[in-house]
């Protein structure tokens, strides 16, 4: 099926016969609503669909993909709307919206949740939380379960109890054939394994089956900051910190420059730190000995580390997140800090073009096992203005250059932007052919394209 032509324009008999038979939304330009419905998350995605829909149920899904066939129509796909490359919008062609398909159930005794793909993190930490359990979720709770879920799915709980995908019981799926699927171990196991490492590109997911685990209400986390003078001191402490961490303690380390915000003293009001981020999952007598060489070292700027609501943990990067700022990433996975990737990391925090921007080492290791990746590195530009776009997209590909020589194979797909073929193969590494093999089976004329996509042969 050949992508929408440029400019193309659906009749108003076509609308008005989908819209009749549509239990949810069906929004096109020239509606009130329309601009902000086509808006993702990142305000560098400027795009205009010939089409919004916004479904309510499995049956609109399957309308939805019914007359995106029938009109040979690109088709976007957005959940929470947060991914960087701005895959849940496009121009010309059809937005299956799954907004208004935010249910929640949670069986506390059987540690299960069952959750529609339109609920964002923070909607099912709230609902797991009222009974003590939670699953591995986005360290921004306006983050989408979908897309999250479907590119792997780190989070603060992942040392201990694994990658979003690996708490995956289940999933129902629409295809691109209009087949309503259910996949597990059991049932359909190879798609099952498909939609854990790559599963945008195989269908729309309706219904997510998660396992949870006993956490909080209460947790030990919050961070440790230190001038980013000492960045290459701080990161060395690290290293050999993270080392003996155990797996109830995952770590985030953040340069970057703190807001101006009246809430924080007016020394540290704009100041360039570095940050040791923290959650623990486990008792917490036992993390206050774990997390004791974090306020010792240094010693910290401030000493932010203490007991809080884990709902409100994971909202500890929102203000640093909100929608319509400009974006654009590059992702490195690390086997090791060795020096020269110490090196580079703190001179690309000296380096920073734009004061809203941030980079982030994400400790791996534990249950969250990525090949022999041991961190997570992430170069996230982040501005306003957009006259100023080239110097901060400069910044981002000049800190990629210099610590990819340096990096470990493949890369965390929900931090990848559009960087082409090669790229997103050498994120899915040896799973590649396989992943290539169910697209072959299950979208051959990949429908499901706008994606870190993989290319069918059929």
């Amino acid at each position: 099926m050949p992508p929408a032509m440029s400019g193309k324009r659906l009749s108003n008999t076509a609308i008005t016969h989908l819209a009749k038979h549509f239990e949810g939304a069906v929004i096109q330009p020239g509606d009130a609503d329309f601009d902000q419905a086509r808006r993702v998350w990142n305000g560098m995605i400027d795009k205009t669909p010939a089409l919004i829909v916004r479904c309510a149920s499995v049956d609109d899904v399957k309308a939805a993909v019914e007359f995106a066939r029938a009109h040979e129509l690109l088709v976007a796909v957005r959940g929470g709307g947060h991914s960087v490359a701005g895959h849940g919008t496009c121009d010309d062609g059809l937005v299956i919206d799954l907004s208004l398909m935010r249910a929640v159930q949670v069986a506390p005794d059987e540690r299960l949740a069952v959750v529609q793909p339109g609920l964002n993190w923070g909607g099912l930490d709230r609902a797991t939380q009222a009974h003590a359990l939670a699953v591995t979720g986005g360290i921004v709770s306006a983050t989408g379960i979908s897309g999250l879920t479907l590119g792997g799915g780190i989070g603060w709980l992942m040392r201990k109890y694994g990658l979003t995908a690996d708490n995956l019981l289940s999933a129902e799926l629409v295809t691109a054939d209009r087949k309503f699927l259910r996949a597990s171990a059991k049932e359909n196991p190879e798609l099952f394994w498909g939609l854990q490492r790559a599963g945008a590109n195989f269908g729309i997911v309706t219904e997510f089956r998660f396992r949870l685990h006993p956490v909080g209400p209460i947790v030990l986390a919050g961070w440790v900051l230190y001038p980013q003078e000492k960045a290459p001191e701080v990161l060395r402490f690290y290293r050999d910190y993270a080392a003996t961490a155990p797996n109830e303690l995952t770590t985030i380390v953040i340069l970057r420059r703190l807001p101006h915000l009246p809430k924080l003293p007016p020394f540290l009001r704009g100041m360039p730190v570095i940050g040791i981020a923290v959650c623990y999952a486990g008792v917490i007598e036992a993390g206050e000995r774990v997390v004791q060489p974090l306020r010792t070292f240094g010693p910290p700027l401030v000493d932010g580390i203490g007991l809080k609501p884990y709902v409100t943990h994971q909202t500890m990067f929102d203000a640093a997140q909100p929608p319509g700022r400009h974006n654009y990433w590059k992702t490195a996975y690390l086997s090791e800090l060795s020096e020269a990737a110490i090196d580079v990391i703190a001179d690309g925090a000296r380096q920073m073009t734009s004061p809203l921007s941030v980079l982030a080492v994400y400790q791996l290791g534990g249950a969250a096992r990525l090949g022999d990746a041991a961190f997570c590195v992430n170069a996230a530009a982040t501005w306003t203005e957009p006259t100023e776009s080239q110097r901060h997209i400069s910044w981002t590909r000049g800190f990629w250059a210099a610590i990819e020589p340096r990096s470990a194979t493949g890369a965390y797909v929900n931090f990848l932007g559009e960087e082409g073929q090669e790229r997103t193969r050498s994120a899915y590494r040896e799973s590649y052919d396989r992943l290539m093999t169910l697209k072959n089976t299950y979208d051959p004329d990949n429908f499901f394209r706008l994606n870190q996509n993989i290319e069918p042969t059929a």
